[in-house]
């Protein structure tokens, strides 16, 4: 296959909104990235990121070093946990407004970045909240520069405008959207991925299909979604397996990363719809859910609903998964029952049951998909209705 034909190597340039650096090494990148920090006459900078990961995947040394020599001080906030808070944000911002940080460095995956990218926008509003922001109680149109430097392949927000923080007095986890956090630099290196163990490796490549299936069916569907789903899909369930079994394959990571990176444009361009709406209050609601697992075991009962609309697209996209599809409503149950068993091969748990929910659940999570801040907005471009009795279907479907 062609794949064989590139150069893992070799870092190159992947130009959207957001100049990423993609490739085995693309960490030492860091060196030109804080020379133009400094051009640009930032001389304070916060790092965001989790409790360990920066360290132990040797990004930190590298960063360090890099801004060391263009003089740049920095101040690390290292609290960053799964599904982060309003609180780890004001937390972080505050101690970088203290210290007069004008930029912001984002060490991890979704979650390191997806806060640095809010602590980015109030150190431009100082006198706002994190809770202001994600309830959309202020217009935002602009940031300090965010630096990306990513540790997971799933979530895309590396190259997208997207951050998600959740009010956990509210169980509102919203989707913040704004231009201005689109990264001026990210760095996808597969380098410092092989950490990842098998599962974690599968949430976040599961959260990657799940972006390309939503923005390829939603009603701002378009024609480079759709392109960008189809790669996204055969390359992770072709390199996906080989993580797994092998986590320290760089040319499979390579692939994860770039079949991310994809998805993350693919989904910037078509939205989302049904199965990021329904996830967000599941992991509102129990924050120890991994966002990938949840979205992957609510995908089956998602493709159902929207299959008999989608069914000519979804057919194509999901050849690699199901081959032989032509798009007919009579097609739900197979699609159904041969997606849940590649996602059950691929390590998602089944039902949400397994999760610790339990129809009981099903009125709250509700309210909460109608209720949380931007999740309508989701709701509303879904390929089908998205009422209450199609809600409830899918949810009780996955438990």
């Amino acid at each position: 296959m062609w794949e064989q034909e590139i150069d893992i190597n070799q870092v190159v340039e992947i130009r959207t909104k957001t100049t990423t650096y993609l490739g085995v090494g693309a960490i030492n990148k860091m060196t030109d990235i804080a020379d133009v920090l400094a051009q640009k006459g930032i001389k304070k900078t916060v790092i965001v990121t989790g409790k360990g990961s920066h360290i132990k995947s040797g990004a930190w040394e590298v960063v360090k070093k890099a801004l060391d020599e263009k003089e740049i001080d920095y101040i690390l906030y290292s609290k960053i946990t799964p599904n982060p808070t309003a609180d780890h944000v004001d937390e972080a911002a505050e101690m970088a407004k203290e210290f007069g940080a004008t930029a912001v460095i984002a060490i991890g995956g979704g979650s390191p970045i997806d806060a640095g990218k809010s602590v980015a926008v109030l150190l431009a509003y100082p006198d706002k909240t994190a809770r202001e922001l994600c309830e959309f109680k202020f217009p935002v149109e602009k940031a300090v520069p965010i630096i990306a430097i990513n540790l997971t392949h799933g979530t895309g927000t590396e190259v997208d405008r997207f951050a998600v923080i959740t009010i956990p007095e509210k169980d509102f986890k919203p989707a913040l959207a704004f231009d201005c956090l689109y990264p001026l630099y990210s760095i996808d290196d597969p380098a410092l991925m092989t950490k990842l163990p098998p599962d974690q490796t599968s949430y976040v490549s599961i959260d990657a299909v799940n972006h390309v299936i939503e923005a390829a069916t939603t009603k701002l569907g378009n024609p480079f979604a759709i392109t960008l789903a189809k790669e996204t899909i055969a390359v992770i369930a072709k390199y996906l397996p080989i993580a797994r079994q092998n986590p320290s394959d760089l040319t499979a990571r390579y692939y994860l990363l770039y079949a991310s990176m994809i998805a993350g444009t693919a989904f910037d361009n078509g939205l989302l719809h049904l199965t990021h709406a329904l996830e967000h209050p599941l992991s509102g609601l129990k924050p120890d859910l991994a966002h990938g697992l949840g979205l992957g075991i609510i995908l089956p009962a998602v493709v159902k609903q929207i299959y008999p609309a989608k069914g000519k697209i979804l057919a194509d996209i999901l050849s690699p998964i199901v081959p032989g599809l032509k798009g007919s409503p009579d097609e739900v149950p197979k699609v159904y029952e041969e997606l849940k068993k590649w996602l059950k091969e691929a390590g998602i748990k089944e039902c949400l049951s397994e999760e610790g929910f339990s129809a009981a659940d099903v009125d709250k999570l509700i309210k909460l998909a109608f209720e949380t801040p931007s999740l309508s907005s989701l709701l509303s471009i879904a390929p089908v209705e998205a009422t209450e009795a199609v809600i409830r279907e899918i949810y009780m479907d996955s438990m």
